[in-house]
């Protein structure tokens, strides 16, 4: 290979307002290199990614292609110069039939095809409604899009995540040869099996900022592993954890996952006792989304089951979730809140929404049950008339408020602090606690791993559809959960 690189990437940054998505990003790559792209939740994978293909545009940094400078205003600009992804979410529109999504992106039929049958698909039909292919296949279709492009460099954003052993294979088989035949490929993954089996050296992003480049050998997982976490590794474990629950009690479990098969979830099994907080780790796309909206009631499992209090359920409707006393508090609290409604209609809407007891509302009753719920969490209404006039952790009590007063036995919290400020999240953590002290379920995701020892009695760790590990709170920091969230074994399982 050449030591000019084909892809260069220099300072790359990008601002929101005043939080900076990226600081001081760069990549190169080499022709007919495999270059892995790696870093924690929140390293700024995606938003570089979207910067290289047009999708957003960079607030500063310097992008060289073949030592040309070029500025991409638009992912058909990025195409056009030779760069081309395939995102980890399909990108053909559901509704159109497969040549017609061919045609917007202007994809000769002829090596689309082809390709599509070397990955191993034989019985497509260009007619078919992309909505009615299975996501595996729709992934493969994305695949065969950009390699009839015949892009000088192909970007592979988690490939093979959806994907079964077969159809892997025959990716990386074909990314083995775009390299053979001089054409490079970006490869994004967070299985360290596959990094180890194709790439030829890995860039690492940490806090929006490239923290080091390395040569793929054996044993530079653990390089790696230090690289995303930096400072931070290096930690005590000392963490003030707070007063964990003393209200577990003997019997069946609150919420038993017996497996449980949906969407990205394979084969996933465990128990939520009375009392606890269970977390709940996983990096992007590992099914975490598909597990709680299976708990929820708003996604129907292809198998496996859910028990609750020792009683198999089955939920078509989230109101049938409800009814056994789960709930879900979305890390997103505009899907969860009526926006323009009061906070007090926010909190009351479960005892009015039931349409078998309509009639006379109990406004005595109702307003004293809101009012406790509001003290108890110290929900700041001054602005109480709208909820989207309060801030976003205001909000977020007013979501957890709703199910409290609802008396709500199991707390389904998908990365409830997304967002809120620093004393905030510790008033959401201290709540959670109390609730657990009283007998109260939580299952809490997170996609920041420090909060594990903040509010957690465990952590479930899952990874490629599958729980890997079972993590006390006391062992649980952010080294050992990026390790088994990466698929890799405890540092005291390593050899020495």
């Amino acid at each position: 290979m050449t030591t000019n690189p084909i892809l260069d990437a220099t300072g790359v940054a990008k601002n929101y307002g005043a939080v900076a998505a990226l600081r001081n990003a760069s990549l190169s790559v080499l022709p007919g290199e495999v270059h892995a792209l790696m870093g924690a939740n929140g390293a700024g994978k995606s938003t570089l990614v979207k910067i290289l293909t047009g999708a957003v545009r960079p607030s500063g940094g310097r992008i060289q292609i073949r030592g040309e400078t070029r500025e991409f205003s638009s992912p058909g600009a990025a195409r056009r110069a030779g760069l081309v992804p395939v995102y980890q979410e399909p990108s053909l529109i559901p509704d159109l039939d497969i040549a017609s999504n061919l045609r917007l992106t202007r994809t000769p039929v002829e090596p689309f095809a082809e390709w599509v049958r070397e990955l191993g698909v034989n019985d497509l039909s260009l007619g078919a409604t992309a909505r009615d292919v299975p996501l595996a296949i729709q992934r493969v279709l994305d695949l065969a899009r950009a390699l009839a492009a015949e892009p000088h460099v192909l970007l592979l954003d988690e490939m093979t995540a959806a994907l079964p052993a077969d159809l892997a294979e025959r990716v990386v088989d074909v990314v083995r040869r775009q390299s053979a035949a001089g054409r490079s490929v970006i490869f994004i993954s967070h299985r360290f099996v596959e990094i180890a089996a194709m790439c030829d050296r890995a860039t690492v992003l940490r806090d929006g900022e490239t923290v080091g480049v390395l040569k793929i050998e054996t044993g530079v997982e653990e390089r790696i592993v230090e690289l995303m976490l930096g400072a931070k590794i290096e930690k005590a474990r000392g963490v003030t954890h707070g007063a964990r629950s003393t209200a577990t009690v003997a019997g069946p479990p609150r919420v038993a996952v017996r497996n449980l098969a949906v969407g990205k979830l394979q084969d996933v099994s465990f128990e939520l006792a009375n009392g606890e907080v269970a977390g709940v780790v996983a990096l992007e796309g590992q099914g975490q989304d598909e597990l709680f909206e299976a708990l929820a009631g708003a996604r129907k499992p292809s198998a496996g089951t859910i028990e609750v209090d020792g009683a198999a359920v089955r939920f078509a409707h989230p109101a049938d979730a409800i009814r056994a006393g789960l709930a879900l508090v979305p890390g997103d609290r505009s899907e969860a809140l009526l926006m323009h409604r009061s906070v007090r209609e926010n909190i009351a809407l479960p005892f009015s929404a039931p349409f078998r007891r309509w009639g006379p509302i109990a406004l005595r009753k109702e307003r004293a049950t809101v009012t406790a719920a509001i003290e108890r969490l110290q929900i700041d209404t001054r602005a109480q008339r709208e909820v989207q006039r309060l801030s976003g952790g205001n909000q977020q009590k007013v979501t957890i408020a709703r199910w409290i007063a609802a008396e709500t036995r199991t707390i389904l919290c998908f990365d409830p602090t997304r967002g809120i400020d620093v004393r905030t999240k510790r008033e959401i953590y201290r709540l959670l606690r109390e609730l657990a002290g009283q007998g109260f379920s939580v299952l809490y995701y997170t996609s920041e791993l420090e909060e594990v020892q903040h509010v957690c009695d465990r952590a479930i760790v899952i990874f490629g559809g599958r729980v890997v590990d079972v993590l006390p709170v006391e062992i649980a920091d952010e080294a050992a959960l990026t390790r088994a969230a990466y698929g890799l074994p405890r540092q005291s399982e390593v050899a020495p």
